[in-house]
């Protein structure tokens, strides 16, 4: 994931206030707090499975919450505020990280969706600010992103249960996904005919969200925007090209590829099943978060930590490993899913931890610390290749 070229933007536009210490010292100090809201999410999760843990139940009841607002929220403006710089931008991971605190700390679940309400807004300002600053296909799909995480979260303020806010939930998560390859693709822009079918499946996947997942209609629409969107991102992403490459190239190619089959996958199983409840439901939910976009972590996980974290990351093909084990652990889950296998759902949610773990540890091997911040002259892509970060046009 990368916010280079938007970060040119406020480079020019707006005073970068903090230093580069302080930055540090705010990154690592949510980073920190983010390790707290995983173990959270995570332990409510092996719960939910069928584990029988010491107070896991609380924790079971909040893990949606968690994992979507708490981590990915989190991370998606954490990122862009590394690369904004100005003390208003590190405000969005700030309440999301508090809003994740509070609700594991029991207060009342209004507390929290306030918090979180107030993150997305700030993140959708700051979209906002960039979408009318460089108009383009990836700043717009940006800021449809942050609008519905803004949505999802002001339906929950409401008092919306998480079933029926979950479509704009996973459409922040999608979307902003979906413009950041865009944008790292640009070099294979889509034709104007091309953008408008991008853009009618964005609608039908905001109308999905709208009428709700588990509604009938909710779910064929919803299902529908994912097929649309895959083969999309099948034809225009660079990943199709740069499959046929080596090294760490390849991988995060494989990654992409690999979430956008499971984007494909979830959107059949929605209009085959568009009642679906229960274990279908979570088939769907945990096909888009694990499936999609836990993938994209793995593959993305070598561009974002250098820029957010302030360390170089060395390619490893064991990363393969890893990777294999977070899609077994989703297609056992999927299958244990729609055939109601109890032991083979709690048997996938430890092999997604262990894909979890072999990914933290491997990375955190073949990692050193950067001598200073990587978001300066140059950033690394998806493409392999060194460009200017500003620009992000290859040389």
């Amino acid at each position: 994931m990368s916010a280079a070229g938007p970060a040119r933007i406020f480079d020019e536009e707006l005073p970068r206030v903090l230093s580069a210490s302080q930055k540090r010292r705010v990154r690592s100090f949510i980073l920190s707090t983010a390790v707290l809201i995983v173990l959270a999410g995570f332990y409510g999760a092996l719960e939910r499975l069928g584990w029988i843990l010491p107070h896991g139940t609380t924790l079971a009841g909040i893990h949606g919450p968690l994992m979507i607002c708490g981590l990915f929220g989190t991370l998606i403006s954490l990122e862009r505020a590394a690369a904004l710089g100005s003390i208003w931008s590190y405000a969005a991971p700030a309440l999301s990280v508090l809003g994740s605190l509070v609700l594991i700390a029991g207060a009342p679940v209004e507390v929290a969706a306030a918090a979180y309400v107030m993150a997305a807004f700030l993140l959708a300002g700051g979209s906002l600010f960039i979408t009318v600053q460089q108009p383009a296909l990836f700043t717009g799909t940006l800021l449809f992103g942050a609008l519905a995480w803004l949505a999802g979260n002001v339906l929950w303020l409401m008092g919306y249960s998480v079933p029926e806010i979950s479509g704009w939930w996973v459409s922040f998560l999608i979307l902003t996904i979906a413009g950041e390859r865009l944008e790292l693709s640009r070099i294979v822009a889509p034709q104007r005919r091309g953008e408008a079918l991008f853009l009618f499946a964005v609608s039908l996947l905001a109308a999905g969200a709208q009428n709700e997942l588990t509604s009938e209609n909710g779910a064929i629409l919803f299902g529908s925007a994912l097929i649309m969107l895959a083969a999309w991102l099948l034809r225009h992403d660079i990943a199709s090209l740069n499959i046929r490459r080596t090294g760490q190239t390849r991988f995060m190619a494989v990654c992409m590829m690999a979430g956008y089959a499971w984007l494909a996958i979830v959107g059949a199983l929605l209009i085959a099943d568009p009642t679906s409840n229960g274990f279908a439901y979570d088939a769907i939910l945990h096909g888009l978060l694990v499936g999609f976009v836990l993938s994209m972590v793995f593959g993305h996980a070598l561009i974002i930590l250098p820029a957010v974290v302030g360390i170089r990351i060395r390619y490893s093909a064991a990363l393969y490993g890893p990777l294999m084990l977070l899609h077994a652990s989703m297609a056992l889950r999927f299958v244990s899913d729609l055939t109601e296998w109890t032991s083979g759902r709690k048997v996938s949610g430890i092999v997604t931890l262990l894909a979890l773990a072999g990914l933290a540890g491997i990375l955190s091997l073949t990692s050193r610390q950067s001598p200073r911040r990587l978001s300066g002259s140059k950033a690394q892509t998806t493409q392999g290749d060194v460009v200017d970060a500003p620009g992000l046009e290859p040389r």
